[in-house]
């Protein structure tokens, strides 16, 4: 009676192939609709990294704030927040709904809009955590070749035209001059040194000063 073995060899590790996730955002501290994206992308990524890991897949994620307007045009950004896969949207199309973070954070009186997600005929203002997988694993098994960048966009839309333009004169430091108009006709000409102070003159530092009364 005889006895064969058998003998295995075990095949060369795979070279990892890379999976670039982008997730774009105009803010990512109170903004919820931002927060609980990066938050459910975070839980999307546990759910499926064994396989990943034993497809042979190397994930980067990359967080992208877009604090202007030619940041926005620089990125093709549309709404906020969007996470792209090797430069794929993972949202098919683009809807929105008035955002209260960041109608806040702006302070904009037109109020600003934001992404909401549609998956499986629900819409959600956090991107779900099943849509990033499935848009995960059809990466891995489509072979889509990744974007080298996303499409261009051409203008800026007017939604975040405002929103940065609402942010920035919210942060501009408040001036607690008159202004020069106002300062022209707060009063009479011989009463502007009581009137607007040191206004119209230097002040012992060296600095303009101003202040209608």
């Amino acid at each position: 009676m005889s006895t064969s073995t058998m003998s295995s060899t075990r095949e060369p590790a795979a070279a990892a192939h890379p999976i670039t996730i982008e997730l774009l955002a105009l803010d990512l501290q109170t903004c919820t609709r931002c927060v609980g994206s990066q938050a459910n992308l975070e839980h999307a990524l546990a759910t499926v990294q064994q396989v990943l890991q034993v497809t042979g897949y190397d994930v980067h994620v990359r967080t992208i704030l877009i604090e202007s307007a030619e940041q926005a045009q620089q990125h093709s950004f549309v709404t906020s927040p969007t996470i792209r896969i090797n430069g794929h949207d993972i949202a098919l199309e683009t809807l929105e709904s008035h955002c209260d973070s960041c109608t806040d954070l702006c302070g904009c009186e037109e109020g600003t809009n934001c992404r909401v997600w549609r998956y499986q005929g629900q819409e959600y203002t956090e991107a779900p955590v099943g849509m990033i997988v499935d848009a995960l694993l059809r990466e891995v098994y489509s072979g889509a070749a990744p974007l080298d960048a996303p499409p261009p966009v051409g203008e800026v839309t007017e939604n975040l035209t405002r929103f940065f333009a609402a942010k920035a004169e919210k942060a501009a430091p408040v001036s607690s001059c008159c202004p020069p108009g106002e300062q022209a006709s707060c009063c009479a000409p011989e009463e502007k040194a009581s009137c607007c102070g040191p206004s119209l003159s230097t002040s012992p530092r060296g600095a303009a000063s101003c202040g209608c009364k």
